[in-house]
């Protein structure tokens, strides 16, 4: 008869980053182990809460499915002599699979006969095989930064204080970690005492949720948004969500109970990010807006229990406490910011050490007002916008220094925007401060201005480009300086501006602000070297999450990337070109030419070494349209410039029809590879479509 199982690990306090990787693994392992094993179930279920982890298992089976093994031995001519005795080849087999030799079967492999050991293996108790693999699920789990304690050689996220495992109504008992599995757990910390007594497995969350532990994530988090939206709203007011914080607050209590609280309303004069910030950084309270998008003096905490009257003003009383002191922090470095203009803490960046091998952030305020500078330039910005990127990249670094950014650094360029504004910085300055630091994460917001577009670019090049020149490069999981990132960021940026700039022009001119100032030991050719590489593996990523298939995709970063913006346009008039009947004229023509092009020495043609009418048709035809095809792409016109090319299909074929390329006068022959290889190359500078995955090729 199928029974429940339940394995429930309890520990003192789980970091909330731990508990849903712990969970996913265990569902993973539990399926492995249970498959491994031949054991059936009906369903796994893996929950938890801070002080425990548990999984359960809907009806296993009461016995493993029994195995049938047929173990090969040596063949029938080894096995047994000319009298059809067998041969101690045949006994040592028999012995070691534990079988009698008469009981040795014959087989077939391919044109051989061998002999086979059948071995049945009764299916054994499931209590006695999950008593084994329970040890296994917990020592099979893994954590960030595992912890020993006692004098144990056991390594977990954190102490374990408790085992319990149970099938059916049966204890499995094991030992580990100096405990004895048993069928004791205990409740919520404050709403329960004592050990409580699971008597079956099935009877495990009813337990559970009688002592005040909701363990099952998703309820636990749908109960707390409830209940922080109705606090809201009781409020007159809507909580913002951040499903960030959400989760992590689900992940810190066991049984939620959501309260308002409130501060002083002329804290609200500060800026609103200095208010979220330590609500939701460093307190998990969620804010609370008006319907017009403003924050009220009110904030909704969730506490780990605590549910009559007298306790929730308590925990209120607390949270209230230690908000109040963090915002009258905040206040206090607001008003002494504000005495010292953004423009006169400049040169006390000389003292702020940006990277070690790169000098200060100082220096790198200089680096980056140049390179603004001449982005700007190559993107047509107008005087007002040249004097506004200049400006907000003078200032883009100042922030760093004020009391507000110090006590939260996540606030960096938001502060400086503020400041800005409020010390009569133009308005187009004071968000280019704020927009160089954009986008922050995945899925961040963008530059949208102008300066702000280029000032992002400039400091993120400068960055990738120092490091790299010196070094410092992502290697595997290690990012120290986030270069993966940043560059992406500027290919979002690029791509999203549709911005015309040379990734290579950028490369250099980052370059040349280090040179002479820092030793790097990478050359600018090899620099732009590893980043033209390092920037095609993030555009290959973003292309395929935009939609591309892959080999599109290769086929256009194979033709260069210099471009981003332009590479991008290309992939996409190359995908559109794919479903046009012109496009298996322009994959023929390639094709052909590709393939005899790898042969040429060179692409010197020599129109007089001309020997037949198909040669000349084709170099005019190649003349006319890669001059039309030109125009097209360096108006981005890509589309149209592949259908341009996709008329060469014709001339090409007659070409190989009337003309033998082969021959043995070796100056006609080069001539005509080189013809071919002008005429690939041509081709290949829009994509390399000897990348495209086809049924045609």
């Amino acid at each position: 008869m199928a029974k429940d199982f339940v394995l429930e690990i309890g520990v003192e306090e789980l970091p909330a980053r731990f508990l849903e990787p712990a969970l996913t693994q265990l569902q993973k392992l539990t399926e492995q182990s249970l498959q491994e094993h031949r054991l059936a179930y009906e369903e796994i279920i893996t929950c938890g809460t801070p002080r425990r982890i548990t999984v359960f298992v809907r009806k296993v089976a009461e016995t493993q499915q029994s195995l049938l093994q047929e173990v090969k031995g040596p063949a029938v001519k080894v096995a047994f002599n000319a009298d059809g005795e067998p041969t101690r080849a045949a006994l040592g087999f028999a012995k070691s699979n534990g079988v009698k030799v008469e009981d040795l079967v014959r087989r077939s492999v391919g044109p051989v006969d061998y002999v086979f050991a059948v071995k049945q293996e009764a299916g054994r108790p499931a209590a006695a095989v999950l008593k084994e693999l329970a040890p296994e699920l917990i020592t099979g789990l893994h954590f960030p930064k595992p912890m020993r304690w006692g004098d144990l050689d056991m390594r977990f996220a954190r102490p374990i204080r408790w085992l319990l495992c149970l099938l059916g109504g049966d204890v499995l008992p094991f030992t580990m970690a100096g405990l004895q599995a048993d069928r004791y757990t205990y409740g919520h910390r404050f709403l329960s005492s004592g050990k409580l007594v699971v008597d079956e497995a099935g009877a495990y969350f009813d337990v559970m949720r009688k002592a005040n532990v909701i363990v099952d994530l998703a309820e636990r988090r749908e109960i707390i948004r409830r209940q922080v939206t109705e606090a809201a709203a009781r409020e007159g007011g809507q909580a913002e969500i951040d499903p960030d914080l959400l989760d992590e607050v689900t992940n810190i209590v066991e049984y939620p109970t959501a309260l308002c609280g409130s501060f002083d309303k002329e804290y609200l004069q500060m800026p609103g990010e200095v208010l979220i910030t330590p609500m939701r950084e460093h307190q998990r309270y969620f804010p609370v807006r008006d319907e017009g998008g403003n924050l009220l003096p009110r904030f909704i905490a969730v506490g780990n229990g605590g549910t009559d009257q007298e306790s929730i003003n308590i925990i209120r009383a607390g949270n209230e406490k230690v908000l109040r002191a963090r915002l009258s922090d905040a206040a206090f470095f607001w008003q002494e910011d504000l005495k010292t203009n953004l423009a006169d803490r400049v040169e006390g960046l000389q003292k702020v050490v940006f990277q070690e091998s790169l000098g200060t952030v100082y220096e790198k305020v200089q680096r980056i007002t140049a390179l603004a500078d001449l982005l700007a330039a190559r993107l047509g910005a107008s005087l007002e916008e040249q004097g506004d990127t200049t400006r907000a990249a003078y200032l883009a670094k100042a922030d760093l220094l004020t009391n507000m950014v110090y006590e939260f650094p996540e606030l960096q360029g938001i502060m400086g925007r503020e400041y800005a504004l409020r010390q009569g910085e133009p308005q187009r300055v004071a968000r280019a401060i704020y927009e160089h630091y954009l986008p922050r994460f995945a899925g961040d917001e963008l530059p949208e201005t102008l300066p702000g577009r280029v000032l992002s670019i400039a400091d993120k090049a400068d960055t990738i480009v120092g490091c790299f020149g010196v070094g410092i490069m992502p290697t595997g999981s290690q990012d120290p300086y986030a270069l993966r990132r940043q560059a992406l960021g500027i290919c979002h940026i690029i791509l999203d501006g549709g911005l015309v700039l040379s990734l290579r022009e950028i490369i250099a001119r980052a370059y040349s602000g280090y040179t002479g100032r820092v030793h790097m030991k990478l050359t600018l050719e090899q620099v732009t070297g590893e980043l033209e590489e390092f920037f095609r593996q993030r555009l290959r990523g973003l292309f395929i999450d935009r939609g591309l298939p892959y080999d599109t995709v290769d086929a256009v970063l194979a033709a260069g990337i210099d471009d981003l913006a332009g590479t991008w346009l290309r992939g996409q008039a190359l995908e559109e070109f794919r479903t046009d009947p012109a496009f298996d004229a322009l994959l023929t023509a390639f094709t052909r030419a590709y393939n005899l092009a790898r042969k040429a020495a060179h692409d010197r043609v020599d129109p007089a070494l001309f020997d037949s009418a198909a040669e000349r048709e084709l170099y005019q035809a190649f003349q006319s349209v890669s001059a039309t095809a030109t125009t097209r792409m360096n108006d981005r016109a890509y589309g149209a410039a592949l259908s341009t090319i996709a008329r060469l299909q014709e001339p090409v074929d007659r070409f190989f029809n009337d003309v033998m390329v082969m021959v043995d006068d070796e100056r006609i022959r080069d001539n005509r590879l080189a013809l071919l290889k002008k005429i690939a190359a041509f081709i290949g500078s829009m994509a390399d479509l000897s990348k495209m995955v086809t049924s045609n090729k």
